[in-house]
């Protein structure tokens, strides 16, 4: 598996989140020499011409705060241009709305987050009349089959939400390079430190800050990165004049300060993950383990090729009742049954008890089984995390 750090031109990706060589890109530094960018909450800057003009003029527009974070986005995507939104589910509906017309077409993969499931069915094509086709995208043929002349845009999540599948970006990417369309990617789930999509061919990459870039549970927000001018012009008219969406400076600020600690907390999330995920798969109590670092798991090879390691996100369906499932809930101590992911702390969700108005029968998407449960395996003790499973565990 080749290790993220060595993908990246220039500085390794762990010296390039803590930000200590951004000699080229200081603004912050003027007059003050901060070493962390300060937090700028005016909405407003003083006009001036000529040598004293000064790049911002209104927040909404552009903001030194949520610029130094938008720098330090597309640098760790290995991407040209950033975009910090006010949550994920905002970047992706900015994506849609930007590069979609009405009566357009788009090609998603049928394992996606319920919230951008909702956002295709019903305001894509309830409101807007885009034709959406749902493929199984494990196959790129299917992805293939679905995409033609008319097709606007092709969409995935890998790993997905919550099954845990994969797609092959590369492979993907080659199709839509074919018909001259862009291909976007959330990549929650991987993070930065583990999964390159531009690299791979992917022409837009989507965040939520929310989970791992920010790591803490304190800050909802999202992020596009993609090295298109053209697709980034269209993306920044939205976010700053067309619909107004933009990162507040202060959840910049802790945005910022979370993606200092990124690569030390994925390692330990995914070592966490991998003993959470072995220890489960040996369980009688448990049926399936989705964890793309199981050599169990079917794309296993495209999760050791693709990524640069498996992340702390893992789903497992439970081998008895809804009603012995919820007795698991209520005896856990250490995880925390609710919903969100990527925080430091072990977080459970079981969406057919949690979200069920959100959860898909298979109709257009993937069917979700009722007794899965989705794990984001935090960064406590890996025995206390185990011992918690075993004493919950009926």
């Amino acid at each position: 598996m080749t290790q993220r750090d060595d993908r990246l031109d220039g500085n390794r990706f762990a010296t390039k989140a803590v930000g200590s060589t951004e000699t080229e890109r200081r603004p912050h530094r003027r007059g003050t020499n901060d070493v962390v960018p300060p937090i700028h909450l005016t909405t407003t800057f003083e006009w001036a011409s000529g040598d004293d003009a000064n790049e911002h003029d209104y927040s909404r527009e552009s903001n030194p705060t949520r610029a130094a974070l938008e720098d330090q986005l597309a640098r760790l995507e290995g991407g040209e241009h950033g975009l910090a939104f006010a949550s994920g589910m905002a970047a992706i509906s900015t994506t849609i709305l930007s590069l979609v017309p009405p009566n357009g077409h788009i090609v998603a993969a049928d394992s996606l987050y319920s919230g951008a499931e909702k956002l295709l069915t019903e305001l894509a094509a309830g409101h807007f009349g885009v034709d959406i086709d749902f493929v199984d995208a494990r196959d790129p043929d299917t992805v293939a089959a679905a995409v033609d002349s008319d097709t606007d845009l092709v969409w995935v999540e890998t790993p997905s939400n919550p099954l845990i599948r994969l797609y092959d970006i590369r492979s993907i990417a080659e199709i839509t390079d074919d018909h001259d369309i862009p291909l976007g990617v959330d990549s929650t789930f991987g993070s930065p430190y583990f999964q390159a999509p531009l690299e791979l061919g992917a022409d837009i990459v989507v965040h939520s800050t929310t989970k791992y870039l920010n790591g803490h549970s304190d800050s909802i927000g999202g992020a596009i990165i993609t090295d298109d001018d053209a697709v980034f012009e269209q993306l920044a008219f939205a976010q700053r004049v067309g619909l107004g969406n933009m990162l507040s400076p202060f959840d910049c600020y802790l945005v910022s300060r979370g993606l200092k600690t990124l690569p030390a907390r994925m390692e330990h999330h995914e070592a966490n993950a991998i003993a959470v995920a072995r220890f489960l798969e040996n369980h009688d109590r448990v049926s399936c383990v989705y964890y793309p670092g199981l050599e169990s798991h079917p794309q296993y090879e495209l999760a050791s090729e693709q990524m640069s390691g498996y992340s702390g996100m893992l789903s497992f369906e439970f081998d008895g009742s809804l009603i012995e499932l919820e007795a698991f809930l209520e005896g856990l101590d250490v995880f925390t049954p609710g919903a969100s992911l990527g925080g430091v702390e072990s977080l459970v969700e079981v969406p057919s008890l949690m979200i069920p108005d959100e959860v898909s029968h298979g109709e257009a998407t993937a069917e979700i089984p009722e007794t899965l449960v989705r794990v984001s395996v935090g960064l406590e003790d890996v025995n206390d995390l185990r011992d918690d499973l075993r004493t919950a565990l009926p």
